[in-house]
This record gives structure tokens, C-alpha cells and sequence, in this order.
């Protein structure tokens, strides 16, 4: 059955023809214009506070995160995780164009399949779209780079996160998407799914009594990338060189 049909069909049910112009013209400014809510100041912060608060939040609510300064320093950062955690250096990875860039052979260990997880996969390495410092969210929508299943079925997931596309509240996440994702055939922004993870699953519906790994996976470790040099701590950017002063000294390495 078609959109229209099933409006058409709720119209009948309401005994109510369409809407006079001045509503749908209403209707359609605020579908264009996607008003805010009322946002937390908490996450209206400098660049470098506003990442530190999405780590904060990440590992309140039993996830991890390590910082790493590229994307080539992923394959250490998850070999030395996957150690720590006693768990098999086997693992599914997230078919993503960007992870083909990352220097997996220099951890020949390592070894993965690039695809959507099965039931018998313990470990996930998942592509993050998207980081919400206000509560530590992962926004994971779903696409052929991202498969939903990374997310659900396995027991621990690992969630290699740009620091670039952490932004401070829910809303400056949905800009984002409708900006950059748009589908030829419908004209509509919205992928199939859109799953925001905070933290690992859990549950306490028994007894009150907190259980990690109820609904998806027991683990989430976060390997963010520090490609935004304006969101790195203080004292850990580097520097711009010297310029050099006419009629002055030569600047270091002229």
C-alpha cells in the first residue's frame, strides 16, 4: 500500500478532506525548518572540553575509549585491547572505504573479514559516524559501510570514532546527517536504521540487579582518532612553526 493510500484511508477513517493551505503551509515550514529544543549547556563547550566530555560520558556509562593520534595507529591501539581483554585477535570489520587506508599488516596477528556479523562473532570493529558529548552517544547510522548487525550480535564491540564528528548536542548530530546524507530515490535523508549506543547493553529488570550484555554487547571500547587539532587537550597540539621576520633571524629549519 502506497503513502497516499494509507493517508487517504486515515482521512476517510477521520471523516476530514485535505487540510486548508495555510496548514499544510504551517506544516511544511516546520518540517523545513526543524525547530530546536531546549539543549543542555553542558555540552556548550570549547572544542577540547567538549571531546573530553564525550570520554567522560562514554566511560560512565562502562565503555572505554582510547586516543589515538591517526588512523594508522588503530591496529595497535585494538591488538593491545583485544590482549588486555583476553579475547581472540579474530574479528569482524565494518566493510568501510576508510578503514582500507589502515595499515593492518603491521599487526600480521590481527585477522578479520570485512562484513555483517553472525551469531558466532565475538568481536566487532565498527566505523563511528557520528559522537554526542552530551551523553557520550555513538550515532551509528545504518549502510553498506556500516552494517547494522556490528552493533547487536557480537560481545564485544569496537567503535574506531573520528574526533572530528563529535559534536555537542543531538541536534548538531541530525544536521549533519540531513546535510550529508540524501537518497536519490525518495528525496528523504533518512537511512533504514539509526542506532544510538551509550555504552555497552544492560539491563537490571531482575531484581534490580545490573547485567551487561543483555541485549547486544558487553563490551564497547571506543578507538578515537584525533584528527581535529583544535580538540586536543592543552599542551598536546603542536605548534605552528616560527614565521620568519624580514631583516630578522631565519626561522628553525629555513
Amino acid at each position: 500500500m502506497t503513502k497516499d493510500a494509507i493517508l487517504g484511508a486515515i482521512r476517510r477513517g477521520l471523516k476530514r478532506g485535505p487540510l486548508p493551505a495555510d496548514q499544510q503551509a504551517m506544516l511544511g515550514g516546520r518540517l523545513a525548518s526543524h525547530p530546536r529544543h531546549l539543549i543542555p549547556a553542558r555540552s556548550r563547550l570549547p572544542r577540547p572540553d567538549q571531546v573530553a566530555l564525550f570520554v567522560r560520558n562514554v566511560e560512565k556509562e562502562f565503555g572505554t575509549v582510547e586516543r589515538v593520534p591517526d588512523l594508522d595507529g588503530v591496529p595497535a591501539a585494538l591488538a593491545e585491547y583485544l590482549a588486555a581483554q583476553n579475547l581472540p585477535s579474530r574479528f569482524v570489520l565494518a566493510p568501510n572505504p576508510e578503514f582500507e587506508g589502515i595499515p593492518w599488516a603491521d599487526r600480521p596477528l590481527l585477522a578479520f573479514e570485512r562484513r555483517r556479523a553472525q551469531p558466532t562473532d565475538q568481536v566487532s570493529v565498527q566505523h563511528g559516524w557520528a559522537g554526542i558529548a552530551e551523553t557520550g552517544t555513538l550515532m551509528l547510522p545504518s549502510g553498506p559501510g556500516r552494517p547494522t548487525t556490528l552493533n547487536l550480535l557480537v560481545e564485544t564491540e569496537v567503535v574506531v570514532l573520528r574526533a572530528s564528528t563529535i559534536v555537542g548536542a543531538y541536534e548538531e548530530a541530525w544536521d549533519r546527517l540531513r546535510a550529508e546524507s540524501r537518497d536519490a530515490r525518495s528525496g528523504g535523508f533518512m537511512p533504514r536504521n539509526i542506532m544510538f549506543v551509550t555504552g555497552p547493553s544492560r539491563s537490571a529488570d531482575i531484581e534490580q540487579t545490573l547485567e551487561l550484555g543483555a541485549h547486544g554487547p558487553r563490551r564497547l571500547h571506543v578507538i578515537l582518532v584525533d584528527d581535529d587539532p583544535a580538540a586536543l587537550p592543552p599542551g598536546d597540539a603542536t605548534p605552528p612553526p616560527p614565521a620568519a621576520v624580514p631583516g630578522g633571524p631565519a626561522a628553525p629549519g629555513d
